[in-house]
């Protein structure tokens, strides 16, 4: 028998929520950092999206790269009982890579050679797969420095899944000395750059912009020289992190067509890089609507008159449409993603604000 999900969670340390854009991913993150807390853990909420949503579900004006303790009677409204603990962050990519830089550099002057280069400070917020990889970074900070008994990670939409997983890859790839050699070898591209035929266009360079390239590429290499070993094993350590049987990966969406096609082709992805996922949560689903037949109508008629039956009636026949075109949407996710828990999450009902809707959501995914 399958288990829930709150069963699958309980022996969990790390909850990385994926799926598409749209389906309420961070609304499902925080609903599970706090359902978790119901149950007595100390949980870190981490988002990556640079847009204030998570800010926002949780009823706060703003969030910053530092833990933040969420007061129990601050989330009073969400009328849980609240026996553990939440802290809430936004990741800044720049200020986590700097803060790898400051852990990684063997001393102060190290540090301060990477940290002023022109070079670094351009590369740190423009590296590709740099700001998935300081998200996991960040994960692996939090899971080996501080005293979480779990971290639940909103991710960027499923478009960037990709980026995601293989974001230490791609950096591993970046800091390979082999790379570096190239760079720095005498018939390397630096090489190249200072003959004879580059220096022409380095003194343009030099003098619409103020800046010595070629200088500050050779400091660079230099200064990133001593971090290189630090960056390729802290890079296979947030790899490993995604590997670890203690990293449950749970699958957001809707019923609609769209994320439903992307939920799927994000779970092959997935399974494709041997991370298995550890729950399913759909998202604003109709349920089922009993079908009404002549005498209901005609009883529904007698009592509240013709016309405003036939309203009632009309959006009866609505509701059954939607619910029928859920059903087929969560079959295709069921046929899909095979035997995991899964969680239907109603559409709830307007007028709800942020902390009551965050606790309506927790008790359906964490009851």
């Amino acid at each position: 028998m399958t288990r829930s999900l709150g069963e699958v969670l309980a022996d969990r340390r790390i909850c990385i929520c994926v799926g598409a854009g749209g389906v309420g991913k961070t609304t499902t993150s925080a609903a599970i950092a706090l359902g978790l807390a119901a149950r007595g853990r100390r949980v870190a909420l981490v988002t990556i999206d640079p847009s204030r949503r998570l800010a926002g579900a949780l009823a706060l004006s703003e969030l910053s790269n530092e833990p933040r303790a969420l007061s129990p009677e601050h989330l009073a409204p969400t009328g849980l009982d609240l026996r553990g603990e939440v802290f809430a962050m936004v990741l800044d990519p720049k200020r986590t890579f700097d803060e790898l830089v400051t852990q990684l550099a063997p001393d102060e002057g190290a540090r301060e050679r990477v940290l002023s280069n022109r070079i670094y400070r351009e590369l740190s917020g423009a590296v590709a797969g740099s700001h998935e990889f300081t998200a996991i970074a960040k994960l692996y900070e939090l899971d080996r420095t501080h005293d979480y008994d779990a971290i639940v990670l909103d991710t960027p939409p499923s478009r960037n899944t990709l980026d995601f997983l293989r974001a230490p890859e791609r950096l591993l790839q970046f800091f390979d000395a082999r790379t570096l050699r190239v760079l720095l070898a005498p018939a390397g591209i630096g090489a190249r750059l200072a003959g004879r035929a580059g220096a022409p266009a380095l003194a343009l360079i030099r003098h619409l912009i103020g800046v010595d390239l070629l200088g500050e590429i050779s400091l660079f290499l230099s200064a990133i020289g001593s971090l290189i070993g630090g960056f390729r094993d802290r890079a296979s350590a947030v790899a490993s992190l995604l590997q670890d049987p203690a990293t449950a990966f749970v699958m957001v969406s809707t019923p609609e067509s769209e994320p439903v096609r992307e939920s799927i082709a994000f779970a092959s992805q997935l399974r494709a890089a041997g991370l298995p996922l550890a729950g399913l949560v759909v998202n604003r689903y109709h349920p089922p609507v009993p079908q009404r037949d002549a005498a209901t109508a005609a009883a529904l008629s007698a009592a509240i008159g013709e016309a405003l039956a036939d309203l009632v009636l009309a959006a009866g026949e609505r509701a059954q449409v939607l619910a029928a075109r859920d059903q087929t949407g969560i079959q295709r996710l069921e046929e899909a993603l095979g035997d995991v828990p899964r969680v239907l999450v109603p559409l709830l009902e307007s007028g709800l604000g942020e902390l009551e809707t965050l606790g309506a959501v927790a008790r359906e995914l964490l009851p």
